[in-house]
């Protein structure tokens, strides 16, 4: 019954997700907000939402492993899962961008800002307050390099109203906290049940469902030869995930971190970024390099179950 929950909550949780960010893009553009401004913030941090939740959640609850494993294992996936799979579906990847110049050092810095801070094997509020300085710094530094990421042309079409818009954004909060509450008590429940630790649940059950927003959004930008929102979606949600969902959830409540225990898994999420640079420093943008980070993926998970 616990794995039924999980799915219709984690479900719950993506959809929600999906409304919030559909009807903010609405109302930013009614108010003439740039396309570069709602892609900046609502975009860039709208898929980071179910993570957010997720981790928030589970610090509330006391379960801080899962909240720490949630955003190491979404690191895992979105380079190594997500950049996989549009690297082998897309016909053609060539980014107008220079990724490997504007964008590659915060494929690696923010996992190195938590690596540092864990080192006392804790993230606490103060920890929690840098990572947010580190998100604006972020969003600084998307301002100052113009990075624009469009906007959906049907979502520029349809009509506006306070009315619609209102009650979607209220069911979308609704939908994204409930299904966090009720995904961390049965992922708790299935780690339970099973001899599995909180870590494991979060690193994989819970990462790959809060993963699915960029696979979802990557896919589509790869299909229609988009392939600077493609990257640039899992490089920004990256960021996102250390900085506003770590900064978040140990300013909620202290979050314990073990390098050393859970050194593997933290090691390969750092690995996978380093790929993730060089893989834009030779603009190997193709689906050999997708092969590889699907065949890392899966010595990842064998060797972490």
């Amino acid at each position: 019954m616990d794995f039924v929950i999980f799915i219709v909550a984690m479900t719950a949780l993506i959809y929600g997700a999906d409304f919030i960010i559909h009807q903010s893009e609405k109302i930013a553009l009614h108010y003439k907000i740039s396309p570069f401004v709602i892609g900046a913030t609502l975009v860039a941090l709208g898929t980071s939402l179910p993570e957010m939740a997720v981790s928030m959640s589970a610090s509330m609850k006391g379960s801080g492993d899962i909240a720490v494993a949630n955003v190491i294992g979404s690191t895992i996936f979105n380079i190594a899962l997500v950049l996989g799979a549009v690297f082998i579906i897309a016909k053609k990847i060539k980014p107008d961008r220079d990724l490997f110049a504007k964008d590659s050092a915060w494929a690696l810095f923010p996992i190195l800002v938590f690596i540092l801070m864990g080192l006392d094997g804790k993230l606490n509020a103060v920890d929690g307050v840098l990572f947010l300085f580190l998100m604006v710094g972020y969003l600084i530094f998307l301002i100052g390099s113009n990075q624009v990421e469009e906007i959906d042309d049907e979502i520029a079409k349809e009509k506006f109203g306070w009315g619609k818009s209102s009650l979607f954004l209220l069911l979308g909060f609704a939908l994204t906290v409930g299904g966090a509450d009720f995904a961390i008590d049965s992922a708790g429940n299935i780690a339970r049940e099973f001899g599995i630790s909180e870590w494991v649940i979060g690193l994989f059950l819970v990462a790959f469902g809060t993963s699915l927003p960029e696979l979802t959004i990557s896919i589509k930008a790869a299909r229609n030869d988009n392939a600077d929102l493609a990257i640039g979606n899992i490089i920004g949600s990256n960021v996102a995930n250390f900085t506003m969902v770590l900064g978040l959830s140990s300013i909620v409540n202290v979050l314990n971190v073990n390098l050393v225990e859970n050194f593997f898994d933290i090691a390969a999420a750092f690995i996978l970024s380093l790929m993730l640079v060089f893989i834009t420093a030779n603009k190997l943008y193709n689906k050999s390099a997708g092969i590889v980070l699907m065949v890392v993926l899966a010595l990842v998970i064998q060797n972490s179950l």
